[in-house]
């Protein structure tokens, strides 16, 4: 006979300053990943706006405050702008690879430079390689590696200049992470060409939808999210599609879901 299923138990964090609002404290809800039907569980969270981190689920949970909202991409109507199709264009050549969850010195090394470009100082500029290794290869879901590569030359694998760790879920594909060579000029716009070949990825494989995380409204670090359409937010309603030119997104989309 099969075990019954056990209803997870919840934890709530301290508050702490918030990374994306200055002034502000943030806290999460959260709760462990683990055993036969962890896969399960992140599922059916991830379709009430938790995020993976590990073996761990979590969602915002702030007083007083409800800038974090989910954002998903519906996958199958996506079609791309005149921009977005030049960045396409300009990246066809890359060779993109679906790799297991296993953890290189070369995605560390990328992963490091990506980190002391782009978030100097932030919460994972201290990760060293076993950090890396931890993030990458103890995911208690369906997780994988996509690598961007620049073209073989004489049989050697291109350089690296990009990757993503993904989940893949039920109804998606979650970009858990991704990194790049930022710094590049011959790829700018590497991480918007990360997110397109994800939502192109996710409609072949007849996923519906790619999950972004969190929208944080006056946060500039995350507007490019709000950039692909169709896109749905997360309310207390449930998912809504949001309409070309809408937003800052609706207020009624930006009340938290009651655990």
């Amino acid at each position: 006979m099969t075990a019954p299923f056990r209803f997870p138990r919840f934890f709530v964090t301290s508050p702490a300053p918030c990374p994306y609002l200055p002034g502000r404290q943030e806290r999460k809800v959260f709760t462990e990943l683990n055993g036969a039907h962890a896969g399960e569980l992140n599922d059916a969270l991830g379709r009430i706006g938790f995020r993976r981190s590990q073996s761990v689920a979590y969602r915002p949970s702030c007083s007083g405050c409800a800038a974090c909202v989910s954002v998903r991409i519906v996958s199958g109507e996506f079609v791309p702008n005149a921009s977005q199709r030049k960045l396409l264009k300009r990246n066809a050549d890359l060779e993109v690879t679906a790799c297991r969850p296993w953890a290189t010195d070369e995605q560390y090394q990328l992963l490091r430079h990506y980190l002391s470009l782009r978030h100097p100082g932030g919460g994972m500029s201290g990760m060293d390689e076993d950090d890396y290794a931890d993030m990458v290869e103890h995911s208690p879901v369906d997780s994988l590696i996509v690598e961007y590569r620049e073209p073989t030359v004489d049989g050697r694998r291109g350089r690296l200049v990009g990757a993503c760790l993904t989940d893949r879920q039920a109804d998606g594909l979650s970009m858990i992470y991704s990194f790049f060579a930022a710094d590049d000029a011959g790829r700018a716009g590497m991480g918007n060409f990360i997110i397109m070949d994800h939502i192109l990825r996710g409609h072949a494989a007849g996923l519906p939808y790619v999950y972004l995380g969190y929208w944080v409204q006056g946060s500039p670090r995350m507007a490019y999210k709000i950039k692909y359409r169709p896109i749905e937010a997360l309310g207390p309603n449930g998912w809504r599609r949001i309409a070309p030119g809408a937003e800052p997104i609706p207020a009624e989309l930006k009340s938290p879901v009651p655990v």
